[in-house]
């Protein structure tokens, strides 16, 4: 056998770089890093909050199919106004847990209103009137207004008197009501606790 002709065994294993990290290498990376664990903690903690804050929505369609599903229960028809006004009494309004307890003009010095400021309070509306109202107190027109303005979409004018007419007719006119009347009112008032928006 030759010497020259090299062995198998005489090869040596190629050594290998060193594995490069995938961490990054310089501060710019571990800062937009960290930017991004925090947005991603942001928008979970506001995720959770809004499924929180949405729990009275949820519970009340559950309610509301349980309604349907009877709605030939006179029982099932009485308790649609008032799952409307539990939700409306259970809606976050920011501004609806202070409003009674404001006082306008603390610490300010009273003083005679001038000709000019009493006709600009007179075109005005008051700031009793702008403030939000307390949805247990509201009855008719005013407990329209209140479902409409946190509808997306056009209540039927007469919605507010037939949820009093569903409160308080007798028996007897509620049996009368068609199906297609019963249905309709289950689903304006599906519509409204699905999709009332709450001011921020």
């Amino acid at each position: 056998m030759n010497p020259n002709i090299p062995d198998i065994g005489q090869l040596k294993e190629l050594s290998l770089p060193v594995p490069v990290s995938y961490a990054p290498q310089t501060w710019g990376w571990w800062l937009l890093l960290a930017l991004l664990v925090v947005l991603a903690l942001m928008v979970g903690v506001r995720r959770y909050v809004q499924w929180r804050r949405d729990q009275y929505r949820r519970e009340a369609l559950v309610r509301l199919a349980q309604l349907r599903e009877r709605s030939d229960d006179l029982n099932a028809l009485r308790e649609l106004p008032e799952l409307l006004k539990r939700v409306a009494l259970s809606m976050p309004i920011p501004s609806a847990r202070w409003w009674n307890t404001i006082t306008v003009g603390a610490g300010l010095p009273a003083m005679r209103p001038s000709p000019a400021t009493s006709e600009l309070n007179n075109r005005t509306p008051s700031l009793a009137r702008q403030l939000p109202q307390d949805p247990a107190a509201l009855g008719r027109s005013d407990w329209q207004a209140f479902l409409q303005r946190h509808s997306k979409k056009k209540l039927p004018d007469d919605f507010s008197d037939q949820l009093a007419l569903l409160a308080y007719a007798p028996d007897a006119t509620l049996r009368a009501l068609p199906a297609e009347q019963r249905q309709a009112l289950f689903d304006t008032c599906q519509h409204w606790v699905e999709q009332h928006h709450v001011a921020a």
